[in-house]
């Protein structure tokens, strides 16, 4: 691992390509969590979580990040994936947040080009029930053109207009006989579960200590000031000291925050949002098509990934349990008619083959719709010393870890300039995205996911033939990536697999239920889990999966 001094800074983070895969042992980890004091101690290892710890490493912190489950297991694996500016922001009036998006998207694409993918986006311009009709568009296609001056032009191409066939070449089975053509604009989106462990790994190789299901059990105090916390992990209590806590725990945030402050009142207003995924044959399309939803205000996305088609995504108020958020009937259905509706599909419920629920961390009132409430972020630090970070989006993500260092060097009472803008994530340096797609087949799939650390990945092929075959067959994703999901990413489940690293788990629900055995006996070899723990888990993954279908299924009242 690597510790990122002041005079070599600059040449590291111009080149984080690693001659050796970065394994990281869960035992080292715990121990050096118990063994050292840090200057950060980040709770929460989603996205912004991460991101705040490779920032405060890379200006030479001593920094520990705990995850209570897994990384991006929360919000940050549920998002719709989409690494945009936001143009529903410059409805709202919002050009900065436009603008700073704008800013990251392009960053991000930069320093994560196996992640972060440019994606075109279509918007159908129908005589009437569409997103707009056709004297709309007109007033429209000037907030297209605030979007790409605003920063939209650094993705290397403009908006433009679209005739009919062009729409439908892009969306065959959408419904001709309203169409008038469409607007065309891009965007990017990115698989957000493995950046969101990428980010995490990256803080690890400049010499972060980095845990998952090491949950935050209660703050440690010193002199009045939060200054640790008691951190339950495999069945033993650790106490880790740091200088300052920052609690990056999203829409769990008010629970941390309670802790530090008994008086502390709930800022945080839960937005559930929902996806689901049918085959892409049952819904041709290429990038997004933005439809509208009948009756309702929110527009959604059908989105193309692979051979599967992803539509979303809902914005309503959420009162349930935290920990168990799933689609229900009744927003799976209001998802179809939205596809339905604009496409001469005709898809039905059985033609779900997977779903994600998740919670957007808003900041706000409880007044108006969540539809409305902005998405900016918000940053405070307690009497107590506990520095929080609610809101914000995946897109500015890299923003907010910079934000919420500085807030905690101002508690240490340090200097030390953010490095992060130019800072490659591992497997981003010297990565060519469009000679890689060239290649297909293998080294397209390894390539998209890892990178230039897809070499890796094919040297345990090298070493043991047998992992080049699929986790399952019909399935995209090898036993090597399971091996080196183990040895490297920190995965200590059949969950962690199916539903994080390889995704498998929203992209093909049902296969990867067949793929479980195989992925428990993979990671029983490389952790040595005992054959009641093994089956353990496989129990555990299938009947999560059986609940999620039996919610999704259920009949409506």
């Amino acid at each position: 691992m690597i510790r990122l001094t002041e005079r070599k800074a600059r040449s590291e983070t111009r080149n984080a390509i690693r001659r050796t895969p970065l394994a990281l042992d869960r035992g080292a980890q715990i121990e050096r969590l118990a063994a050292q004091r840090f200057d950060v101690l980040v709770v929460g290892g989603g996205v912004t979580g991460c991101y705040t710890a490779l920032d405060a490493v890379s200006r030479g912190l001593r920094v520990a990040l705990v995850e209570r489950d897994d990384f991006a297991s929360g919000t940050s694996s549920k998002s719709s994936k989409m690494v945009h500016g936001g143009l529903r922001y410059i409805e709202q009036g919002n050009l900065p947040l436009v603008r700073r998006s704008l800013l990251e998207r392009q960053r991000l694409r930069r320093n994560a080009p196996h992640l972060v993918q440019r994606l075109p986006f279509v918007f159908p311009v129908l005589t009437q029930d569409g997103v707009f009709d056709p004297r709309i568009a007109k007033a429209f296609e000037g907030l297209l053109w605030t979007y790409d001056l605003a920063g939209g032009w650094r993705i290397g191409r403009l908006h433009r207009r679209l005739t009919v066939p062009e729409v439908l070449v892009r969306a065959p089975r959408l419904r001709a006989d309203r169409l008038r053509g469409g607007l065309l604009y891009y965007d990017s989106r990115t698989d957000d579960a493995r950046l969101t462990l990428t980010i995490a790994r990256t803080a690890a190789h400049f010499g972060a200590t980095v845990l998952n299901g090491a949950a935050c059990r209660g703050l440690i105090r010193e002199g009045g000031r939060v200054r640790g916390a008691t951190v339950g992990v495999d069945g033993r209590e650790v106490d880790v000291r740091a200088g300052v806590v920052v609690n990056a725990t999203g829409v769990w945030s008010d629970t941390l925050d309670a802790l530090s402050d008994p008086g502390h009142r709930p800022r945080v207003r839960p937005a559930k949002g929902v996806h689901i995924v049918v085959p892409w044959t049952r819904l041709p399309i290429d990038g997004t098509v933005t439809v509208p939803v009948p009756g309702r205000a929110r527009r959604a996305t059908c989105t193309r990934w692979g051979d599967v088609v992803v539509i979303g995504t809902t914005d309503t108020d959420y009162d349930g349990p935290l920990d168990e958020v799933l689609c229900t009937r009744e927003e799976m259905e209001y998802l179809l008619d939205g596809a339905n509706t604009a496409f001469d599909a005709g898809l039905r419920a059985d033609d779900v083959v997977g779903s994600i629920a998740g919670l957007r961390p808003l900041v706000g009132g409880k007044e108006g719709a969540t539809l409305d409430m902005s998405r900016d972020h918000r940053i405070a630090t307690d009497a107590h010393g506990l520095v929080t970070v609610t809101g914000g989006k995946l897109t500015t993500s890299r923003h907010m870890g910079e934000l919420v260092v500085d807030e905690a060097l101002k508690e240490l009472g340090r200097k030390a300039r953010c490095r992060t803008v130019h800072l490659p994530l591992l497997g981003g340096a010297g990565y060519d995205a469009e000679a890689t797609s060239a290649t297909g087949g293998l080294g397209a799939h390894l390539g998209e996911r890892y990178g230039t650390e897809a070499r890796f990945v094919a040297d345990l092929i090298a070493e043991d033939a047998s992992l080049a075959e699929p986790v399952v067959e019909g399935g995209g994703h090898l036993r090597a990536e399971v091996v080196y999901a183990a040895r490297c990413e920190l995965a200590r489940t059949v969950d962690d697999v199916l539903s994080r690293r390889t995704r498998m788990r929203l992209f093909a629900r049902d296969l990867s239920v067949k793929a479980a055995p195989e992925v428990a006996r993979l990671l029983q070899r490389e952790l040595g889990l005992s054959d009641e723990e093994a089956g353990r888990q496989i129990e555990d993954y299938v009947s999560g999966v059986e609940r999620e279908r039996t919610v999704l299924m259920e009949e409506l009242s």
